[in-house]
């Protein structure tokens, strides 16, 4: 996804240039807009989907061309931010001082002021410094229609979000084999003249086969990256430093994701992911031991949670190498139509996503449309790699001597420990880590897991 940076105050190009700079893997061009006296902005950008001009005396740049997007105005001297509704393209702000701020789409663009930084959250607006909020997501009353009907429902919405997000660059799909990325590549295969799709896993991973049966059976040109977990070692660094967390579950399903994102940007401008399925129609197991009347709150709540954690890796995962995600789940109207789903329809006999299921049942091959959930690290083969390695790099002791951290958080485990130690090598101790999500964890059969 592009990026943007600015920063107000009078002679603040050199400083401008040094955030832009921070944040340069976002696109190709880079470009330093002075859009009024005291505003410099610059932005990153393959020239996908980005708006800016002057309409009515006021500036504005918008990150992408949805009705409902990020973007940053300046109208009568004030500065406005907004982020999307549900946190899809990233936005950091912290006030210089009493008069002047600074934003940015990376934390590592702010890291250098020493102030706070803030996340500007999804469905807020930023106006002149005081926060609104102008959107948030709330369960509605079901509306109990034919299952056969709301599954042409769920199927056009979806084909209509990939629709509007296709442009004429090279499209490609990160496919895992499971059932939201394969739904979400066969739905845009109609609509573009080839379709790449992205693979990566350890020779023996389920999730290589999966992707395979897809790609052979919607006639998409499918590429494939083998990986060792020296591989996965060897690019923690750098995924920590564009992922800009030490959650260990987050960093976990990152890791490949970022090695699948450098995949694919030899070969495509954009990319589609199925990110957002699960919150949406009750992909997770442990949803099936709730009671049916915490469910749709449960998914409310997941979904809500998704801006600084699974979006973000979808963010940084293609845009450390200049590609621009796109997520057709959390477009505004599919996720208006989820909510009105039944619980009953989501989760049916115990069966996750059934709805969706039905949806795809003449897009997909049977085995992958009733393939159970797998953890992304799991259907990769990466099993409990981290974990393993993680215990023979840190002692006891030292877990105990470095558990709680400096803004007063205490990890949950040796591997985040291990991921934290890179993340301090990046950006040093940072005292106020509020702008950073954390995995909802949940506990089932003893094992503590992603939500």
């Amino acid at each position: 996804m592009a990026g943007i940076i600015g920063i107000t105050g009078i002679n603040q190009n050199k400083v401008a240039h040094d955030m832009l700079s921070k944040i340069s893997h976002r696109g190709k061009n880079h470009n330093i807009l002075l859009l009024k006296e005291g505003l410099t902005i610059g932005i990153a950008s393959n020239d996908l989907g980005i708006l800016c001009g002057e309409v009515k005396n006021t500036n504005f740049i918008s990150l992408s061309n949805k009705t409902d997007s990020t973007s940053v105005k300046m109208e009568n001297k004030k500065i406005i931010l907004k982020r999307d509704r549900y946190g899809v393209e990233p936005l950091y702000y912290t006030y210089l001082d009493d008069n002047n701020i600074a934003f940015a789409s990376e934390v590592k663009a702010l890291n250098g002021f020493g102030t706070i930084i803030h996340e500007l959250e999804p469905g807020f607006i930023l106006d002149n410094g005081e926060l609104k909020k102008y959107y948030e997501l709330q369960k509605v009353e079901a509306i109990e229609i034919d299952q056969r009907e709301t599954s042409i429902f769920i199927k056009e919405t979806l084909t209509n979000a990939i629709v509007k997000r296709i442009s004429d660059n090279s499209i490609g799909a990160w496919l895992s084999g499971g059932l939201d990325s394969s739904a979400i590549s066969a739905l845009v295969r109609p609509h573009v003249s080839m379709l790449h799709t992205f693979a990566a896993g350890f020779p023996d991973a389920e999730d290589l086969t999966f992707a395979k049966i897809v790609a052979d059976h919607i006639g998409a040109h499918h590429h494939e990256r083998i990986i060792s977990f020296e591989d996965i070692i060897k690019a923690l660094p750098n995924v920590i430093y564009h992922l800009e967390s030490f959650d260990a579950l987050l960093v976990r399903s990152s890791v490949m994701n970022y090695l699948v994102g450098q995949l694919a940007s030899e070969y495509v401008d954009e990319v589609f992911s199925g990110e957002g399925g699960d919150e949406l129609f009750a992909g997770y197991h442990y949803i099936k031991e709730l009671p049916v009347a915490q469910i749709e709150d449960e998914l409310i709540d997941i979904t809500k949670r998704l801006h600084n954690t699974a979006l973000q890796r979808v963010d940084r995962c293609s845009s450390a190498f200049g590609t621009n995600a796109h997520v057709p789940f959390i477009d505004n109207d599919m996720v208006d139509l989820a909510i009105t789903i039944p619980v009953e329809q989501k989760l049916y006999k115990k069966t996750e996503k059934w709805i969706l299921r039905l949806a795809l049942v003449d897009v997909l091959p049977t085995e992958v449309l009733m393939r159970p959930k797998s953890k992304f690290w799991e259907g990769s083969g990466m099993g409990h790699h981290f974990y393993s390695y993680a215990e023979g790099l840190i002692t006891d002791s030292d877990f105990k001597q470095e558990r709680k951290i400096k803004c007063g958080w205490e990890l949950n485990s040796k591997e985040e420990l291990m991921y934290y130690r890179i993340f301090k090598e990046h950006f040093g101790e940072i005292e106020n880590l509020d702008w950073m999500g954390r995995t909802k964890l949940v506990t089932t059969n003893g094992e503590l897991s992603k939500a």
